[in-house]
């Protein structure tokens, strides 16, 4: 039986799909969520629906009950984090469960990237939980990006504090069908993945797609970092995210964010998704 948190997630049903496409039968896959009732389209696809509430301890044990898989998908709350990823491991650990995958951030135990912080704590729990475990760390989601794309067109310009620097960013479906295939076969506990793009691209060569796809002039427009967190919370962002993001983008710009093992394309069988394909499939 697989587990997978967080399976309403974006991420989450992208990765519940891949098991399903992969052969696995819905009946051995548990979609571990908060609120069920968001789950019903799993449900009716015969996927087992249990809630786990990851500020709820006894909740994530008997999600996790039976399982000899888990995926624990990182949790949303930027700064309640690590207490909710020990609870998930705790309900592991008592759970007796065989092997369990953590989708961390690339490069964790290197970059200088304040979102980092909280994987690389949980990843110290988990090295001394004695679980067998494999670390997914995943890069950015080109959705990141995409996600505005239009905006971004319309305005004519992309704003950032990368500088020259390249991030390895793919689809968060690249990402799922890496952690599926993990799930699905043998031989990753004790591996740490370090998933990103083969083409990592700069900030002004995603202008200049967003531009070829659009056929509108797009450019890149390189801000402090203090000036595009401001512009981002214009855009109607908490503060405090707007900040992180503009700290992400100063590690983009110290090549922080971008990794050449090569492990995604050998998880996925085939090469990433390029950044032309993510755009013109997000317009």
């Amino acid at each position: 039986m697989i587990v997978v948190t967080g399976a309403t997630g974006q991420l989450g049903r992208l990765v519940v799909a891949d098991l399903l496409a992969r052969g696995v039968p819905a009946g051995q896959i548990v979609a571990a969520v908060r609120t069920p009732e968001k789950a019903a389209d799993l449900a009716a696809q015969g996927v087992e629906v249990r809630r786990a509430d990851y500020d709820d301890p006894q909740s994530l044990k008997d999600a996790f009950a039976g399982a000899q898989k888990v995926l624990l998908i990182s949790a949303s709350e930027v700064g309640q984090r690590v207490p909710q990823h020990k609870n998930a491991v705790d309900a592991a650990v008592a759970a007796g469960v065989p092997f369990l995958a953590y989708t961390s951030i690339l490069n964790a135990d290197t970059t200088g990237v304040a979102l980092a912080t909280e994987h690389k704590e949980t990843e110290a729990y988990l090295a001394g939980s004695g679980l067998a475990y494999a670390l997914l760390r995943n890069g950015w989601y080109t959705e990141n990006y995409t996600g505005s794309a239009a905006a971004a067109i319309a305005a004519g310009t992309v704003l950032g504090s990368t500088g020259t620097g390249r991030v390895g960013a793919v689809p968060r479906a690249d990402y799922a069908a890496a952690a599926a295939a993990v799930l699905t076969t043998d031989g990753h506990a004790g591996q740490v993945y370090e998933l990103a793009a083969d083409e990592p691209f700069t900030m002004a060569e995603y202008a200049a797609e967003l531009a070829a796809v659009s056929g509108q002039p797009v450019a890149y427009a390189d801000l402090p970092a203090d000036a595009y967190a401001e512009a981002l919370t214009g855009f109607g962002l908490d503060a405090g995210y707007a900040a992180a993001l503009a700290d992400a983008d100063l590690g983009i710009a110290r090549g922080e964010l971008v990794s050449d093992s090569g492990d995604l394309a050998r998880l996925l069988g085939r090469p990433t998704t390029p950044l032309a394909d993510a755009v013109r499939s997000a317009l």
